[in-house]
Order: structure tokens, then C-alpha cells, then sequence
């Protein structure tokens, strides 16, 4: 990949923009040098000097986490949405808390709006880092929470209706951590296990008798 690049052209910015498309980026990321400026050739000779410029990339570091919450600020701004993001870092992951009023617009249906962005957020964060993935949780109005719990009495609904029955159960296609949720709660049960089918994006989950 080129780093550097000469350009000519009949202005300084037209010379520039000819080798920020050569390099493939844009102007916030090189540093430009102006080799010559355009103006009359020595002697009135004939024709007038192009504008010469070296520009080079700047190799930055840049932080992962500002360009995801960058990422989103971006996409709230877009929608005329205020919210600000508290971010929070646990064990295993980095927990995005969005904070603002009529934040349903971005949960959407069972959480499917939610959990695009965070699929979003994740896919941004991770084309900056090296070695180690980050992973990126958003939350709004405590819907994690709320939706964890939620799961909870469904995994013991449902176990019990198996019990009764002697019939497996098929749950409705959900997130992977979704499904980690429903294994989780009934993990330890005495009377029924879990298993997951089907691919993704409908991966369901089903509950039999052990």
C-alpha cells in the first residue's frame, strides 16, 4: 500500500485531491507538504507551473472505543436523537449504557434495533484493534436486564410444561445471547436439558426431557 505520494495539478487542491485518490483516503489522515505553488513560468516563458505537493499518511494510533462511541453519536445525531453514552468496563466485555429520553426507537421490537447497532458497534471498534477483539454490549432503559429476566420465567415456564407433558418444546429463533440465557437458567435442572438448531439467524433453541 502506498504511503506517499507526489501530485501535480493547475491548484495546490487539486493536486492534493489527485493523491488522496491514488493513496484511497482522505484528507484528515495525511499531511501535506506544497512543493511548488502554480504560477507564471521564469521569463514569460509560455503556460503557467503546476502546483506540485508531497502527501503522506499519517500513521495514528487510534482508540477503538472513541470510534465506536464516535460510530454512534454519528447515528443518533443522524435520527435527531439525544443521547449520551456511560460506558462501563466489566470483566469480559465493555457495557455502552445509552442514557436520553424515548430511547424505544433504538431497542426496537424484542430488542432487534439494540442488538443491530451493538452487531454495528462491534463490526467499527474491531477494525482499529490489533491482537485482541473488543466486545461491545449496549444497553438502553435497563432492557438487558429487564429482558434477562423476562427470558428467566420463560426457561421455568416452559420446563415445567415439558415436565407435564412429556412434549419437547421449540422455542421462537433468538440472539446467541439470548439462547446462552435460556441454557444457563436450565443447566442445572433435574428433569430437562437444552440443546440449539437450525443456523443462524433462526437458531432456535429446544427444551426436552432428560
Amino acid at each position: 500500500m502506498m504511503e506517499k505520494v507526489i501530485a501535480t495539478g493547475k491548484t495546490v487542491e487539486e493536486a492534493v485531491n489527485s493523491a488522496l485518490e491514488k493513496l484511497g483516503t482522505t484528507k484528515e489522515n495525511v499531511e501535506v507538504i506544497v512543493i511548488q505553488q502554480p504560477g507564471k513560468r521564469l521569463f514569460g516563458l509560455m503556460g503557467k507551473k503546476d502546483a506540485v505537493v508531497q502527501v503522506e499518511i499519517i500513521q495514528r494510533e487510534v482508540n477503538p472505543i472513541n470510534e465506536a462511541k464516535k460510530f454512534l453519536s454519528d447515528v443518533f445525531q443522524s435520527i435527531n436523537l439525544s443521547v449520551q453514552i456511560e460506558q462501563l468496563n466489566q470483566k469480559e466485555h465493555i457495557l455502552f449504557n445509552l442514557v436520553g429520553r424515548d430511547l424505544g426507537v433504538l431497542i426496537g421490537r424484542r430488542g432487534q434495533t439494540l442488538d443491530s447497532l451493538q452487531y454495528l458497534v462491534n463490526v467499527v471498534a474491531n477494525k482499529y484493534t490489533k491482537d485482541s477483539k473488543v466486545r461491545i454490549i449496549l444497553d438502553a432503559e435497563n432492557y438487558r436486564s429487564r429482558r434477562k429476566q423476562t427470558l428467566e420465567r420463560l426457561a421455568n415456564r416452559l420446563a415445567e410444561k415439558v415436565v407435564r407433558t412429556g412434549r419437547d418444546v421449540v422455542l421462537e429463533p433468538m440472539t446467541p445471547l439470548e439462547r446462552k440465557i435460556i441454557h444457563t437458567k436450565l443447566q442445572n435442572h433435574p428433569r430437562v436439558q437444552t440443546y440449539s438448531q437450525g443456523e443462524e439467524p433462526y437458531r432456535k433453541i429446544v427444551i426436552t426431557k432428560k
